[in-house]
């Protein structure tokens, strides 16, 4: 029986376990060579292959071997991942609440988001479900 993928949300990452779980999401598979060269200031290659072992027992990556090397892969749909990140966002930074992270998302000078952007973004929030009240 296959375990289930922890909840992404409860987990507490370091700032380096955040950056290789990017680096193997951007990438979709990614060995650990691969890893450190997508690392902004990279630490050792065993510093990596030590900390992509704790998220494989955090349950996040898992790898398979391709010839002498690891190749890890995410346990958790991006979309899933994302929208928990985007959850811990919101509560750390926003107090929870939908309406002030959507603004401080709209806060952006005019000219970093295009008319066509600006008529989808309108659409999606005409388009999604009423909220309560604060």
């Amino acid at each position: 029986m296959k375990s289930q993928p922890p909840d992404f949300s409860e987990l507490q990452l370091s700032r380096r376990e955040r950056q290789i779980m990017a680096v193997v999401y951007r990438l979709a598979k990614a060995s650990i060579a691969e890893i450190v060269a997508h690392l902004p200031d990279p630490p050792t290659a065993d510093a990596v292959r030590r900390l992509a072992h704790i998220l494989e027992e955090k349950g996040l990556l898992r790898h398979e071997q391709d010839g002498p090397r690891n190749v890890y892969h995410p346990t958790i749909r991006r979309e899933k991942a994302s929208r928990s990140a985007l959850d811990h966002v919101m509560q750390t930074f926003f107090g929870g609440s939908p309406r002030r992270l959507v603004a401080a998302l709209l806060d952006i000078k005019k000219d970093e988001l295009d008319e066509p952007e600006r008529r989808r973004l309108a659409a999606m929030i005409a388009a999604a479900p009423a909220a309560e009240e604060e």
